[in-house]
């Protein structure tokens, strides 16, 4: 009978480390350092400088770091304090805990642990007495055609010279959900056109690229970015001069890095002397209204972005 007990026991603790070894082998995304600060170190983005503030696509709001699905759109509420709130979560995707300043309660990725924000009630926003304070850093956003759990988006991030070119014709490629002008990769926050184009603020003018990985790939659309644009001029793309219109990838891990490595060692094998920046992923900030879909507003056609082939 002893023997039994003992038996059972250790029979216990090895599916216990059986399901914690599934655990920690869990596929997380890689974090760009500022997504670490506040997913991983418990930190706040800045009041309004999120790209989920505003935003109001119908579909599901998922976790930065693992990908788990924790807000509908359909919860999504304006409240005017700096960051994406929300009355309600998907069931069981959120854990409550006590924060550490003892007043307020924290929420977290009940997946992976992931920091999210802060949980309030009793502020009478809506009906549902609730808000779910969320920082944008830590989701991630599946457009409604795809938020069914099958399909999970990709994003890359290109600049090429002035983004209206770029935009336009990312947009147009099979498999691209949304293609969105801005800036990155400079040091201001929430820079504007005019600032960024005074060229002391660092940034490019670059475009976020949505994208259906079972339709396409970042190594195709990384093959189309240096198809569109002349990556041998150094700051300057045609008759725009200034390192706001630079050529440069910013990757979002490890595996954009190499396949953008591979290209530029493949275009560099055939004689080309290739000015393309790889820089990692920064904070994206959107650009102004009117800076969106500018060539299908006006009708008019890219002055320096046409594709012409230069890979096998």
């Amino acid at each position: 009978m002893k023997n039994t007990r003992i038996l059972l026991i250790l029979m216990s603790l090895a599916l216990v480390q059986c399901r914690a070894g599934e655990q920690n082998t869990m596929p997380y995304n890689q974090l760009t350092p500022e997504e670490e600060r506040v997913i991983l170190h418990k930190g706040t983005e800045r009041p309004f400088s999120g790209r989920f503030v505003d935003h109001a696509e119908k579909g599901t709001y998922t976790c930065r770091r693992c990908g788990a699905p924790l807000y509908r759109s359909e919860d999504k509420f304006r409240s005017d304090c700096g960051w994406p709130s929300f009355d309600d979560e998907i069931p069981g995707a959120v854990k409550r805990v006590p924060d550490a300043d003892g007043r307020r309660v924290e929420i977290v990725c009940n997946r992976c642990g992931g920091h999210l924000g802060h949980v309030f009630s009793g502020e009478g926003l809506t009906p549902k007495n609730t808000r779910h304070c969320v920082n944008s850093i830590s989701m991630d956003f599946i457009p409604a055609a795809v938020s069914d759990g099958v399909v999970k988006p990709d994003t890359a991030v290109f600049a090429g010279g002035c983004f209206w070119g770029v935009e336009h014709l990312f947009a147009a490629e099979p498999g691209v959900l949304s293609a969105t002008s801005g800036y990155t990769g400079g040091r201001t926050d929430r820079p504007t056109y005019e600032e960024v184009c005074s060229r002391t603020t660092g940034h490019a003018e670059a475009v976020e690229v949505v994208f259906d990985p079972s339709r396409t790939s970042f190594e195709k659309l990384a093959r189309l970015f240096f198809e569109i644009h002349d990556f041998t001029q150094v700051d300057r793309q045609g008759p725009d001069v200034g390192d706001q219109y630079r050529s440069a990838v910013f990757y979002r891990d490890g595996d954009q890095k190499r396949i953008a490595e591979n290209l530029i060692r493949q275009l560099s094998e055939k004689g080309f002397k290739v000015a393309t920046k790889l820089e990692p992923a920064a904070t994206f900030w959107k650009a102004e209204e009117y800076h969106q879909d500018y060539y299908r507003k006006t009708g008019k056609q890219p002055y320096c972005h046409f594709r012409r082939k230069v890979f096998d």
